[in-house]
């Protein structure tokens, strides 16, 4: 089906820098007919090191069960990455394995690299298998006589399902006296409620970062990015989040959790993450509204994060925001479902600056006029205090429209 753009597409993809030691190309495959290239390959130079984090569904993809053994038996390094969208590889039992391994033999023939060495992914309908094991690895040579220095955008589209835009973002930091570069892609729209990352995500730097300390890094990285983001609730079996450091930009090895280099480099890899966190949210499937909660004042950071997921996931608020309705009973409702510690004679509310709940009671001086007026923005702030504790979250989601329902009643038709 056509997709109308999200309100929030911006005007072009942004110009994204190069990074050492890579190289990438993209082509179809015909998951989308011959519309458009629906899959990517990235070779990576001797050196390069990885870490990810992956969806904790019980019912993960095939290729996101390789990714977590590759990992630990590859010791976090990295040689190549093969994306499709298109078909997601999960719940396909031994054929999902078979072509895998048909990817994998791929890869390693056509890069002359351990197998263990290379990452796969995939996105798309889940439960259907390949007519052929090698489906997708068949077209690989084919990859590899066009690999070069990496177009960001093709490779960003490539992996597009229910997407209106691509999305990228990019960094630069200096690690000594040597710049490094830092860019990232990301894939989402609909099934978001990352449980680890987001759909498809790939972040890519020509620092040099140790295995273990990378893993680290991107772990507490996720949790500031793609684990505060919801568009529906629904947590994808294919969710990764995955980060290669080349180290080709002679740039010295950080291996060290309390070397002052790394300060800089965390921050803009947080930096990076967090804008395709939120492409993703702005891009959610039918979304007219950007809504960022912020709760304060709960036992601790858990039960906040707990407690704005409540609210960003509630179908009766994220509907009324669709309609610039300001609801604030169904802030309350969500609060009080999520079973967290609140103190209810605290309890505050705000809508943007508009104070509409306090002390457990509508506010004395609420104006229905006032918070209608921030609630027909197209980005809402909502602020929640529950009075019980120093804990703190930030969750950002979207509206819930008819757009939702009907994207998702023809995603197979």
């Amino acid at each position: 089906m056509k997709l109308k753009p999200s309100p929030f597409a911006p005007d072009h993809f942004p110009a994204l820098p190069p990074v050492k030691g890579m190289r990438a190309a993209t082509a179809s495959r015909g998951f989308y007919g011959a519309l458009r290239d629906d899959v990517f390959l990235f070779a990576f130079d001797e050196g390069t090191t990885c870490a990810g984090v992956f969806t904790r569904s019980t019912t993960a993809s095939a290729d996101v069960q390789w990714c977590r053994e590759a990992l630990e038996t590859g010791e976090g390094a990295a040689r190549g990455l093969l994306v499709n969208s298109g078909n997601s590889n999960a719940f396909t039992g031994p054929n999902g394995v078979e072509k895998n391994e048909a990817s994998l033999a791929a890869m390693v023939s056509a890069l002359d690299v351990p197998k263990d060495h290379c990452f796969l992914a995939a996105t798309g309908v889940i439960g259907e298998p390949l007519p052929d094991p090698n489906y997708v690895g068949s077209i690989v040579p084919d990859l590899l006589s066009a690999l070069g220095p990496p177009d960001w955008e093709a490779c960003a589209r490539a992996f597009m399902t229910t997407d209106t835009y691509p999305k990228g973002a990019s960094a630069t930091c200096p690690v000594d006296e040597t710049e490094v570069s830092i860019v990232g892609i990301a894939k989402g729209s609909g099934m978001i409620a990352p449980n680890m990352a987001t759909m498809l995500a790939y972040a890519f730097t020509d620092a040099a970062i140790a295995p273990a300390l990378l893993d680290e890094l991107v772990r507490e990285v996720t949790d500031r990015s793609f684990n505060a983001i919801t568009v529906d609730g629904d947590t994808s079996t294919s969710d990764t989040l995955m980060v290669f450091a080349t180290g080709a930009s002679g740039a010295p090895l950080i291996e060290d959790r309390d070397d002052y280099r790394l300060f800089a480099f965390a921050a803009e890899l947080n930096a990076v993450c967090k804008e395709l966190a939120v492409q993703i949210v702005k891009d959610g499937e039918g979304a007219t509204k950007f809504i960022t909660i912020d709760v304060a004042g709960a036992v601790n950071t858990a039960s906040a994060r707990t407690i704005a997921c409540s609210v960003a996931n509630s179908p009766l608020l994220k509907t009324a925001l669709a309609a610039g309705d300001a609801n604030w009973g169904r802030v309350v409702m969500a609060v009080g479902k999520s079973l967290e510690p609140v103190d209810q004679s605290q309890l505050d509310i705000r809508f943007g600056d508009v104070l509409v709940a306090e002390g457990g009671a509508r506010a004395k001086d609420y104006s229905e006029e006032a918070a209608s007026a921030v609630c027909a923005q197209p980005e809402i702030d909502i602020s929640i205090r529950v009075g019980r504790g120093p804990g703190t979250a930030r969750v950002y989601t979207c509206d819930l429209t008819h757009a939702y329902v009907d994207i998702n009643g023809a995603y197979r038709t």
